[in-house]
């Protein structure tokens, strides 16, 4: 394979987004209507080199440091989240290519609009051991990006066909890598927000992946640089984060431009004269700014960490968890208390709050977003051994 040069500063690429974000922002409509990015764009993207932000250098990725990815992302955030998700899922997962065979990573990435999209199973979907590799077969959801995308990587549990040999433990979870075309999509993103993600379905029945196309999730990795040491969970947590901080510094944007153009029915007044908009907005700012704040402190020592020592710790790992969970919940009260303030306006599509307001609402909904984050912080605060994903 041939490894194209590829930038490998952040400069460049800030850059370069900035015309693309401008592209996303003129076609928000037509992302959330026809739920996909335009091909066009997708493709303009991926040959700029926006799917292979994370990717190893050694697979003509730029591996930008995971902070500047994020400046990258929040950019996009404030123009459409579902791109913005899409840039973050398929980046995201990119890292993994550390833990797949390197002639395999070869195969899929070298091919420069090359996207891999992948998605949890549903209950059922099983891995089937074989001479030639495996016989997957099951049904996934929520495949962020698969418009544009590739390749697939089905997640499933491995069950030897007798049912032996597990001695009562969990089966091993393994992700196994197919080309798009050797799935069959099927379609229910039929959702009020996030739609531009086309999030579909795939399924598989009794498909052969080969040995070589298959492989545990957060096994052991080929390179011992800084971005591939850190959990993906981690890394997914923190870039829809972000996402959602970049969806809620909008959104105060666009209340702040409704508060100096608009007079509320049976008011005299412009709607930023008054004392109630006046203490929300400042309440927002205040929200929306130390979210971030605590998101970014806690990422910045974590890959301090990783940079220095290629270890982190227990406290920097929670820490971000629960920095993460916060900002999307945050976020979700800064869009609310913005929407409110745009009045009866703001329930139809053409007023650029009605998206922002669906889009934050279905972030909240995923597993980065959820409740049960905070407890795996309060665990861990109180001297309890901390459960859940970190």
């Amino acid at each position: 394979m041939t490894i194209t040069t590829v930038p490998h500063n952040i400069a460049h690429y800030l850059d370069a987004a900035q015309p693309f974000v401008a592209r996303v922002d003129e076609a928000a409509d037509w992302i959330d209507a026809e739920r996909q990015m335009p091909p066009d764009l997708a493709a303009d993207m991926a040959d700029a080199g926006f799917f292979r932000l994370l990717l190893p250098r050694e697979l003509g990725g730029a591996e930008l440091a995971h902070p500047d990815f994020l400046q990258i992302l929040e950019q996009f955030a404030a123009a459409d989240a579902s791109v913005a998700w899409c840039l973050n899922q398929n980046n995201v997962f990119s890292t993994r290519s550390t833990r797949m065979t390197m002639s395999t990573a070869q195969e899929i990435w070298g091919e420069q609009r090359a996207v891999v999209t992948n998605g949890p199973p549903a209950r059922g979907s099983k891995s089937v051991p074989v001479p030639e590799g495996f016989r997957l077969s099951g049904h996934w959801n929520f495949s962020s990006g698969s418009d544009h995308a590739t390749w697939i990587a089905a997640l499933a549990p491995v069950i030897p066909e007798n049912g032996a040999g597990t001695d009562g433990q969990p089966p091993q979870m393994r992700l196994h890598l197919m080309p798009i075309d050797q799935v069959r999509m099927v379609d229910l993103w039929q959702v009020a927000g996030l739609r531009g993600t086309g999030s579909f379905s795939f399924q598989v029945d009794d498909l052969l992946v080969p040995e070589e196309r298959s492989f545990v999730q957060e096994g052991p990795s080929w390179c011992d640089r800084p971005l591939y040491g850190i959990p993906t969970t981690l890394l997914f947590a923190t870039g829809f984060a972000t996402v959602a901080l970049g969806v809620a510094r909008k959104s105060l944007d666009i209340a702040i431009e409704v508060g100096g153009s608009r007079t509320p029915y049976r008011s005299g007044t412009l709607l930023r004269d008054h004392q109630t908009t006046q203490r929300t907005i400042g309440e927002a700012h205040a929200q929306q700014s130390s979210a971030r704040a605590f998101l970014k402190d806690a990422h910045g020592r974590l890959w301090e960490s990783a940079c220095a020592r290629g270890a982190l710790t227990t406290d920097e790992r929670i820490q971000l968890r629960v920095a993460a969970t916060h900002a999307i919940r945050t976020s979700a009260q800064v869009v609310d208390a913005a929407y409110t303030l745009c009045g009866a306006s703001g329930i139809f599509q053409t007023n650029p709050i009605q998206r922002r307001f669906q889009d934050i609402h279905v972030i909240t909904q995923h597993v980065q977003g959820h409740h049960v984050h905070y407890e795996t912080a309060g665990q861990y605060l109180l001297g309890l051994e901390p459960q859940g994903v970190f």
